[in-house]
């Protein structure tokens, strides 16, 4: 078994990548604190193809050198907007079509292993703050929310860990239902 060279994974160019067929989900940050956290989120965004991030509230924007240390290139790769609160993001992404489910812990948050996205919806997906979580206004604005079962003894995971778990879920499942 030998590891495959970067010049040996056919990877897209970023300009074949901004002209290929996008999965239908935008990322929405929510008051992101990290740069770095930032930065993960694009490389994640750019691994599954997605269609876009929304940078919300005080969650950096590029171009700066801590999230190009995570991102690695893919902020000139996902496409990605800012506004100044995640209400404003929420309501363009609900005019536009697109489901918005927030990533959080709630008493009516369904589990992710028995969520199902249906082929011919849009997403987007809300992630919070890694202290405060999803702000309550964006949970209300949702179609809804859920959660990545644990059974641990910590409450929550960092929030790049829950970008990767439930981007992945979400990839798995809907290329299923698309084959």
């Amino acid at each position: 078994m030998t590891k495959l060279q970067n010049s040996e994974l056919n990877r897209l160019s970023v300009d074949e990548f901004k002209k290929a067929p996008k999965t239908p989900i935008v990322v929405v940050l929510d008051n992101i604190r990290s740069f770095n956290n930032v930065g993960s989120a694009f490389r994640t965004a750019d691994a599954f193809r997605l269609e876009a991030i929304y940078l919300c509230g005080i969650t950096a924007r590029p171009p700066h050198r801590e999230i190009h240390k995570t991102a690695l290139g893919a902020t000139e790769s996902v496409a990605w907007k800012y506004f100044e609160n995640t209400e404003e993001a929420i309501t363009e992404l609900l005019s536009s079509g697109f489901e918005v489910i927030s990533i959080e812990q709630t008493d009516d948050s369904i589990m992710l292993n028995e969520f199902n996205p249906s082929a011919n919806k849009k997403y987007a997906l809300v992630f919070g703050n890694e202290v405060q979580g999803v702000d309550d206004k964006v949970i209300e604005m949702s179609k809804a929310v859920v959660e990545i079962p644990q059974i641990g003894t910590k409450h929550s995971f960092n929030i790049t860990v829950s970008v990767g778990i439930v981007l992945w879920d979400f990839y798995c499942k809907m290329s299923k239902v698309n084959s």
